[in-house]
């Protein structure tokens, strides 16, 4: 009898808890231009994995999209702030298939964007996120982080158990950060009215800190032995 992935089971229980929180989804094309993949989103135009051996191109100009960041810009573009989106979906990177690494995943992106937005709620926000989806009793902990798309950034870590019988450890879930200025401007609104923030994860890592697994490539294997431990 067939049941969900892990990984589907852990977006969809990441979805209900920022639709519960105010966020609506958002959906954009895995084939980008280069434009929203990376100049709308604050990339320097000499930054390497605009290259094309750095990065999955269909074209002069058309690239599968390394992140659903795109999908930030192009809601700002259509709607008015306040804004409140998760952007769920399927990214591509020339990385390495190995125990953390995978060259295709799924990935989930936020952004808030309103007037008078500070770090105060990013960091109430997530945090409130890492209390539902790992426990009441468990702390956070926000590091400074470099994205080219947001300013200050940061990473956050949560205390998890992977279940090896060490107990809990500090893990990296996501980063996060202020949009940049330059981001927002580029969507075509105004940076001197409206601020906000915005965080990436990679929902397959999220699992593995759910489940205790060590292994990403175990999640890809399609092993009825592995994921039917995961049924409901």
């Amino acid at each position: 009898r067939g049941s969900l992935h892990p990984v589907t089971l852990v977006i969809d229980e990441i979805c209900e808890i920022f639709r519960e929180l105010g966020f609506t989804i958002a959906l954009g094309p895995e084939a980008e231009t280069e434009w929203y993949n990376f100049g709308a989103l604050n990339f320097p135009a000499d930054h390497p994995a605009m290259e094309l051996h750095d990065t999955l191109y269909l074209g002069d100009d058309t690239l599968l999209r390394t992140h659903t960041s795109p999908v930030q810009v192009r809601t700002m573009q259509r709607f008015a702030p306040p804004i409140r989106v998760l952007a769920p979906g399927q990214v591509y990177r020339r990385d390495f298939f190995d125990a953390t690494h995978a060259p295709a995943f799924m990935q989930l992106e936020g952004l808030a964007i309103d007037e008078g937005v500070s770090f105060v709620d990013l960091k109430a926000t997530l945090a409130e996120f890492a209390r539902r989806f790992y426990g009441a009793s468990r702390r956070v902990r926000f590091g400074p982080s470099y994205f080219p798309f947001v300013e200050p950034g940061a990473q956050m870590d949560v205390e998890v158990d992977l279940g090896d019988g060490k107990g809990l450890r500090w893990v990296e879930i996501l980063g996060c950060g202020m949009v940049h200025p330059n981001v927002i401007e580029a969507a075509g609104l105004d940076s001197e009215k409206y601020t906000g923030w915005a965080f990436g994860m990679g929902p397959a890592r999220i699992a593995m800190s759910r489940y205790g697994v060590n292994d990403i490539r175990v999640l890809y294997d399609s092993d009825v032995r592995f994921l039917e431990q995961f049924a409901r």
